[in-house]
């Protein structure tokens, strides 16, 4: 049968899947051989397989079918290698994820006087954090640190203001839109 000797070309190739939890999908559906091969020497004497699909493992059940077609005119000796593939999209069940809390704006920590000011301000607030006593419970000890930080940068960066957008409808087409709306 056609494929079963492998050069070393084909132990990388697996050696790679398995590296990368993929499959090898090119061989797991049962055709004849011209379907299986997708290269031909310039003699026409020689097929071989170097043409690959290869699917996540996770995923790999939605690959239906893989072969060659031999009759596809791409002006080259290689033929052209199709996989049906099964997918069904479905809507995300995560609802959206909102921004909540405070976001800094960190673009004026490349102002050399901010980046200094912000430098000075967090190693007060270290300084301060190691002259507490070190039996102290490690989430409020992160709860600390992460305040610290928090305030250090409100002091230093500012809040980043969130951008205005402009309503969808200005008021002119919102006067023309609302008689139209009213019963007749």
């Amino acid at each position: 049968m056609l494929l079963q000797d492998s050069n070393d070309n084909g132990v990388r190739i697996v050696n790679f899947a398995t590296s990368r939890n993929l499959v090898v999908k090119s061989m797991m559906f049962p055709h004849q051989n011209i379907h299986y091969y997708n290269w031909t020497s310039p003699d026409g004497k020689t097929h071989n397989q170097i043409d690959h699909i290869l699917r996540d493992r996770r995923w790999h059940s939605s690959v239906l079918d893989v072969q060659s077609f031999r009759g596809a005119v791409c002006d080259t000796n290689h033929y052209l290698v199709v996989a049906k593939v099964r997918e069904s999209l479905e809507p995300s069940k995560k609802p959206a994820q909102k921004l909540h809390g405070e976001r800094f704006n960190l673009r004026k920590i490349n102002a050399l006087d901010v980046r200094k000011q912000y430098q000075i301000v967090i190693a007060n607030r270290f300084a301060t954090l190691e002259n507490l006593s070190g039996g102290e419970n490690i989430n409020r000890a992160w709860e600390n640190l992460k305040e610290n930080i928090k305030t250090s940068a409100k002091e230093s960066l500012c809040l980043h203001e969130l951008k205005q957008h402009k309503p969808l409808f200005d008021d002119e087409y919102l006067g023309v839109l609302a008689p139209r709306k009213q019963p007749k």
